[in-house]
């Protein structure tokens, strides 16, 4: 172990002392993006750190097989929080794991694996990913199964009012998150009834990926302690947009950011061409792992600001990747944003993918189209096919057909997760098709 892991162990461990923790939990995530955790005691947690704690991989969706159960859960220490709103004279913490099997291997069914592989990839050639997510989400009153999401307020965008109670959960929120070494940069009302957007400040995509899966769970749990219901669905109302997970992605070398360029009018570089070009070539095969469920296809529609076109653009909010102005024109803020990820994804799958599609660009010299600066929502399919501009796939069964064609994304994820990753949501695909809408009988019971 190096020097500096052993610094962060002894922090670990002078700090559960030092704050009387009575549980560490356990954090690891399975290959849809859901939180799981167990907890130990204090006095399991030098050998947790040491070895690892194993348990039945076999029990977790995406993990292993019954023959093959026992896995270990690793702790990164770099990831140790004390949880911050929990009792304190009963103090708990939490620490994010690696999974690895049972002689110490990587463990190909873990996503932060995969993640780490693939910026182990761009790192061999001389580059750190850095992302900053725009999160957007719902609150709702306690949901009733079988009825219409009810939101707390009719606001808008950057809507302030004295009875906003979205205010002050999004203030605890941020409170929270910043205790737990998140940094916020924005948080304001979206344009949607109860909708909130709460943008993170960049860092390297494994430690946002972390804050990600952090940043779920913490602004349920404030909303569950003030009896309200937040949610990542992609598409909970109709007839408003939906939420999305836009995505601020640059590249450094060292101290430079390897996407800006001087002599470019955009400011983009040779390298930020190309990775926008390996973005936009293999968009539709990474799509079902940025929008990995059925409800994400509701929000990817004309009319309410979400990509449907695979095109890029300066200032266009209809393309799927937008350049940004950055503010004084500063070189450490150039960037590319994706806009077609929602906060559904698993992380650290949707960042592996959007890294190697950009990665490939870059190899392989691809060519950036030109810009499509016109409002794509308002052109029919004759004129988008003449500026050779194509469409994000429509819904989940489409999207999983160009998947399961894509070596790039089985490179990407890695045979174990790609094979289980298309057969769990081919069963999402066929459970849907099955269902009777209330779209379906309001439009045909009295009629047909």
């Amino acid at each position: 172990m190096s020097d500096m892991m052993d610094q962060h162990r002894d922090y670990v461990l002078r700090t559960v002392e030092e704050r009387g923790v009575r549980l560490v939990r356990l954090w690891f995530t399975d290959v849809l993006g859901t939180l799981k955790s167990f907890a130990i005691s204090p006095a399991e947690l030098e050998n947790a750190l040491e070895d690892g704690m194993s348990f039945d991989g076999s029990s977790i969706d995406g993990y292993s097989r019954v023959q093959e159960a026992d896995v270990l859960a690793v702790p990164d220490p770099n990831t140790f929080e004390v949880l911050p709103w929990v009792d304190n004279k009963a103090a708990e913490a939490r620490v994010i794991c690696d999974v690895r099997n049972l002689d110490g291997s990587i463990f190909e069914g873990d996503p932060r694996q995969v993640l780490r592989r693939n910026l182990d990839a761009a790192r061999a050639m001389g580059y750190e990913f850095l992302i900053a997510p725009d999160m957007e989400y719902f609150y709702f009153e306690p949901p009733v199964r079988g009825q219409i999401p009810v939101p707390l307020d009719e606001g808008g965008f950057f809507d302030l009012t004295t009875t906003d109670v979205a205010s002050s959960l999004r203030k605890q929120t941020i409170r929270t998150l910043e205790t737990m070494g998140i940094p916020v940069e924005y948080s304001f009302h979206e344009d949607a009834p109860s909708q909130q957007e709460i943008d993170l400040r960049h860092t390297d995509a494994l430690s946002m990926a972390d804050s990600v899966m952090t940043f779920r769970m913490i602004v349920k749990e404030i909303a569950a302690m003030n009896n309200v219901h937040a949610t990542f669905m992609p598409k909970p109302l109709e007839g408003v947009q939906g939420s999305g997970m836009h995505l601020h992605l640059s590249l450094f070398s060292g101290d430079t950011n390897a996407f800006y360029s001087a002599d470019d009018p955009n400011n983009l570089s040779p390298i930020a061409k190309s990775f926008m070009a390996g973005l936009l070539r293999h968009a539709a095969e990474i799509t079902a792992v940025t929008n990995q469920t059925v409800n994400s296809y509701k929000r990817l529609v004309p009319g309410f600001e979400a990509p449907v076109h695979i095109s890029w653009a300066r200032n266009n909010r209809s393309g799927l990747i937008r350049v940004p102005i950055p503010k004084r024109g500063s070189v450490s803020a150039t960037r590319i944003e994706y806009r077609s990820p929602d906060p559904a994804c698993n992380p650290y799958l949707a960042f592996s993918v959007i890294l190697a599609a950009g990665m490939k660009g870059i190899r392989e010299g691809y060519e950036l189209e030109p810009e499509a600066d016109a409002n794509l929502f308002e052109m029919d399919d004759a004129a988008l096919d003449k500026l050779g501009i194509r469409q994000l796939p429509q819904s989940l069964n489409d999207a999983l057909k160009v998947m399961e064609t894509s070596e790039l994304v089985q490179e990407a994820l890695g045979e174990h997760i790609f094979e289980w990753f298309l057969r769990n949501k081919r069963h999402e695909w066929r459970e849907y098709k099955t269902q009777v809408t209330p779209f379906e009988l309001n439009r045909y019971l009295k009629s047909l």
